[in-house]
């Protein structure tokens, strides 16, 4: 049974760093599309970040100078590094994984999740 587990999450001010992390177990996702997405009350997830094999990276416009995804195929997690927050990246924060290869900004086409973990950044 795949899991995905979520970890990082909490409270900050803007400006602050954070990294939330994600553990996979039941299969090793190292070719594996992963992606975090975001969440708010009211509106759809979206994407965020996301990761193929350990190289191939995408980025929200809007976070692509500040956040970092990262693989670490050995101790199968993807951590996501937030840098220079900003209230509006308060959101749930969560993991998804593909079996395909193919990474996508669609939230539907992602067969894994992990739970969710909340960031708040406030001013």
């Amino acid at each position: 049974q795949v899991q995905l587990v979520e970890s990082g999450g909490g409270a900050v001010q803007a400006g602050d760093s954070l990294t939330v992390s994600c553990t996979a177990s039941g299969h090793t996702f190292s070719r594996n599309a992963v992606a975090w997405f975001r969440q708010v009350p009211g509106k759809e997830r979206r994407f965020v970040a996301g990761i193929v094999g350990n190289t191939i990276t995408r980025y929200l416009d809007s976070v692509k100078a500040r956040f970092t995804i990262s693989k670490d195929i050995p101790k199968n997690t993807v951590a996501l590094q937030m840098n220079s927050l900003k209230p509006e990246d308060t959101a749930t924060y969560y993991c998804a994984a593909r079996v395909s290869e193919v990474l996508t900004l669609s939230s539907q086409l992602y067969d894994y999740w992990g739970q969710g973990t909340q960031v708040t950044v406030s001013s």
